[in-house]
């Protein structure tokens, strides 16, 4: 006998079973056993999330010998079928491959027959938004005005692709993604009915790769007892899925934190040479360093950090190195790493570059550090003025000196002192009045402004001066 993968032998047979879902199958259940079931319904969502499984619950309740029941007894011929797939009233449509106006027209054209044994003819068209525009028209009209024995089931990702006049037809519910522990409680039962051993933090490893799909965690789980010979352990989770040690890319991320450049790049190397792909290894990089941002901002004993990552001890470690503008630094470089590691051949430049400009934070001052100083700068030389000087490069240098002030005008009764005889041979001098030195103003000296490095930077890097500071009113 073929064998059948856990993702089919497990799919949910009635609404109680469906997990993740409760508010859609609660409002089905109510509207089955009000008898106000609606002619069409639009199921949105990601993949894996029970679209699917719902349609055909829903045409089972709707067709079963029992029914109309909102708990089919699903050991009738008829909801055996249905729940296969294979049912001879329940027609399931694939819309990417039945997209044309023909195939809507021949379906048009069959929903006027009434159904072969069941109580209603039910067509579901998965991923609907995959039909023509034409196609659309064509059904537009039997879609409003069905006749009483069909019903129209429609699934889709892309619900935004979908022609306004096709939305305000149907009843529209949107399924959500499945969480994470729903998901591992759901892996545990199917491990205990298969007699596997799992391991919690596989199962929890399991659910989060999952990402919000039932579908693809049974997947890998499936994956993951074919490696581990019936036992699940976060080492076969690892491998199956290509992932490396948490304290590898740990390490990594802490070369960079150093400012080690070259350490990183070495790491990243060494982790490329084990078989990693460079985009996995992106991803695991990306999710590090949140698991980082998480433990500054939330602590080390939060629930939202990754069970594929080292222990806690040494996030906080490590974290402690970086500051969360830093890490969100950190972020904004890997992520477009990524984005555009997905349209070249070769995408290890650009990731050694991402891993490059990380370590380069370490080097750089934060800038609310900066300014205080700045501000602390300009309050130690209020009132001081500078004087501006070239260099050989006609670039602006800054001197700083205090301001001559101009003298003040000589009292009537004060007399000048005599001149100064200067140039020319004896008896061609040219008197020239002595000016007494400016007064002292008392203000400090501004030859330490220079001195600080903030200060030199700025101007070097704006090619300005020191302009006088006035005093904060």
């Amino acid at each position: 006998m073929a064998y059948t993968v856990l993702a089919r032998r497990y799919r949910s047979k009635t609404f109680e079973e469906v997990i993740g879902q409760e508010p859609i199958a609660q409002t089905l259940r109510s509207a089955i056993e009000h008898d106000r079931v609606a002619h069409a319904y639009l199921f949105c969502g990601t993949r894996g999330v029970g679209k699917t499984t719902m349609a055909r619950i829903l045409a089972r309740a709707l067709n079963c010998e029992k029914g109309p029941t909102p708990e089919p007894c699903g050991k009738c011929d008829i909801c055996e079928a249905i729940h296969r797939g294979d049912d001879m009233d329940v027609l399931e449509i694939d819309g990417a491959s039945n997209n044309l106006v023909e195939d809507v027209r021949v379906l048009r054209d069959n929903a006027h027959y009434r159904p072969a044994r069941s109580r209603f003819k039910i067509y579901y068209i998965d991923e609907v938004h995959m039909l023509s525009r034409n196609a659309f028209n064509a059904l537009l009209k039997t879609l409003e005005e069905p006749p009483e024995h069909v019903k129209f089931i429609f699934s889709t990702t892309e619900p935004e692709r979908l022609p306004a006049t096709v939305l305000s037809r149907c009843q529209r519910f949107d399924f959500r993604a499945v969480p994470t522990d729903l998901i591992a409680g759901h892996l545990k039962m199917i491990c205990k009915k298969e007699k596997v051993k799992p391991q919690a933090e596989a199962m929890l490893a399991i659910a989060r790769e999952g990402r919000g799909s039932v579908r693809d965690a049974i997947t890998l789980l499936d994956q993951v007892i074919a490696v581990g010979d019936g036992v699940v352990t976060l080492d076969a989770v690892r491998e199956t899925v290509g992932a490396v040690a948490g304290e590898d890319v740990l390490a990594l991320i802490g070369a960079c934190a150093d400012g080690d450049a070259g350490g990183a790049l070495t790491r990243f190397g060494n982790l490329l040479a084990g078989g990693i792909d460079i985009r996995s290894l992106l991803e695991q990089l990306m999710r590090q360093v949140r698991d980082l941002l998480v433990v500054k901002t939330c602590g080390a004993e939060a629930e939202l950090l990754d069970p594929f990552g080292p222990d806690r001890a040494r996030l906080t470690e490590v974290a402690e190195k970086l500051a969360v503008p830093a890490l969100v630094a950190c972020l904004g470089y890997l992520g477009e790493a990524r984005t555009r590691a997905r349209w070249v051949v070769d995408a290890r430049p650009i990731a050694e570059l991402a891993l490059v400009r990380m370590a380069s934070l370490s080097e750089m001052e934060p800038l609310p550090e900066v300014v205080a100083r700045l501000e602390s700068l300009e309050a130690s030389l209020a009132g001081a003025a500078p004087v501006a000087t070239g260099d050989s490069t006609g670039r602006a240098a800054t001197s700083a000196q205090p301001a001559p002030v101009p003298p003040e005008p000589a009292a009537p009764s004060e007399k000048k002192k005599p001149a100064a005889a200067v140039g020319g041979p004896p008896g061609d001098e040219v008197a020239v009045e002595a000016e007494e030195p400016p007064p002292s103003d008392g203000r400090p000296n501004l030859d330490d402004a220079m001195t600080d490095p903030v200060v030199r930077k700025a101007v070097d890097i704006f090619e300005g001066r020191i302009i006088e500071p006035r005093p904060r009113p």
